[in-house]
């Protein structure tokens, strides 16, 4: 139903899709999936329970955590993947139960590059060996994040030309599997990333040195995503706005503010606005929404809708971010794992209306 006293929870539309509210579920890795077996990077009861009760708790969007469109593209050998039927058919289940409680289903597909085959975090997140069902990493340049990781191999043209194959198939699969949001992975130093920055790309070639070769294996996974993603539904990128390398070389906000423009024109619907990951030992400045002016930069200069993340976890915090313009809707990580619930009792606090299953009407 739609609500008359409340921005935060107006329907939004994109395309032909119209999410019910404007509080969204960012993609957070589980570290879940069975890391070898014929249900190698598929979901389990964790995730059908995870993504269910947020669902069940009114949020308007999920986007499922980064899953890799390849084997060596996930983060963990225990993240999810979609590179197989098995993978599809275990996400149908997900995306089934959240249209169910009237919540959209999106997906976010990555491939992390030289920041791959790294352990689980409560494990220590180091990086893991083949004995440990690691792999080795790939990368625009032959250059390791950090001290911890391995130096990854440099990607040749055929393999960058193999990768861009892989995420318009996880495409295909994304729509096999009932999602409805596909959104690209290009933030938190993970592949895309690592070929716009300059800290991580040394290319010589047609995709490095200049800003138009540092953003072209962006733009082709773009293109080549949305040549198979259906006309009427929208499309997502997430980039970190900044690396936050102030005086040295890197991805910046206002390379971030052009670029939107150029995803835009390439059939970006949105843009996730993030920051950071791509340079190791770097002082970020966190704070309550503390991204927040990255998204309206986006949205305002770029004239692109934008969506705001970073410790935004209260409601009248997320009600004045959507009521000032500077997002279009507000992507709620940890306030979401503490409190699934977080839109219905938001709801609640601004005198709104939002989905609450038949079960659960006594909660009212």
């Amino acid at each position: 139903m739609e609500s008359t006293v409340s921005a935060l929870f107006e329907p939004y539309t994109l395309r032909s899709l119209t999410v019910p509210n404007r509080v969204w579920m960012p993609p957070m890795c589980q570290y879940s999936a069975a890391p070898e077996g014929p249900l190698t990077g598929a979901p389990t009861d964790w995730h059908l329970q995870h993504y269910g009760a947020r669902a069940a708790g009114g949020t308007g969007l999920i986007i499922v955590e980064a899953t890799g469109v390849s084997p060596e593209g996930r983060i963990s050998p225990y993240d999810l993947g979609i590179w197989n039927d098995a993978q599809v058919t275990g996400l149908r289940r997900i995306t089934d139960f959240m249209k169910s409680q009237g919540t959209v289903a999106g997906i976010q597909i990555g491939h992390a590059g030289r920041k791959a085959s790294t352990d689980r975090p409560w494990k220590g997140g180091a990086p893991l060996g083949p004995e440990e069902h690691g792999w080795a990493a790939v990368a625009p340049s032959a250059i390791a994040f950090d001290d911890r990781h391995a130096v990854p191999a440099e990607l040749t043209a055929d393999g960058i030309k193999e990768i861009v194959g892989q995420f318009a198939d996880a495409a295909r699969r994304a729509l096999d599997a009932g999602f409805e949001v596909v959104e690209l992975h290009g933030a938190h130093g993970y592949l895309i990333a690592q070929f716009l920055s300059p800290h991580s790309n040394k290319r010589t070639d047609e995709y490095g040195g200049s800003y138009q070769n540092r953003t072209r294996f962006a733009l082709e996974v773009v293109d080549a995503v949305r040549a198979v993603w259906p006309d009427e539904l929208p499309l997502f990128f997430r980039i970190s706005a900044t690396d936050w390398l102030d005086g040295q070389e890197g991805w910046t906000a206002d390379e971030t503010v052009r670029f939107a423009a150029e995803l835009k024109a390439h059939g970006v619907d949105l843009i996730d606005v993030s920051t950071g990951g791509n340079a190791s030992g770097v002082r970020i400045p966190v704070g309550p929404g503390y991204q927040v002016p990255f998204a309206a930069r986006v949205r305002n200069e770029a004239g692109v809708p934008a969506a705001a993340v970073g410790l935004i976890t209260e409601t009248q915090q997320a009600e004045k971010i959507i009521v000032d313009g500077e997002a279009d809707a507000v992507l709620l990580g940890r306030e979401l794992l503490r409190d699934p619930s977080f839109a219905r009792h938001a709801a609640r606090e601004l005198g709104a209306d939002v989905h609450v299953p038949d079960q659960y009407h006594r909660s009212v």
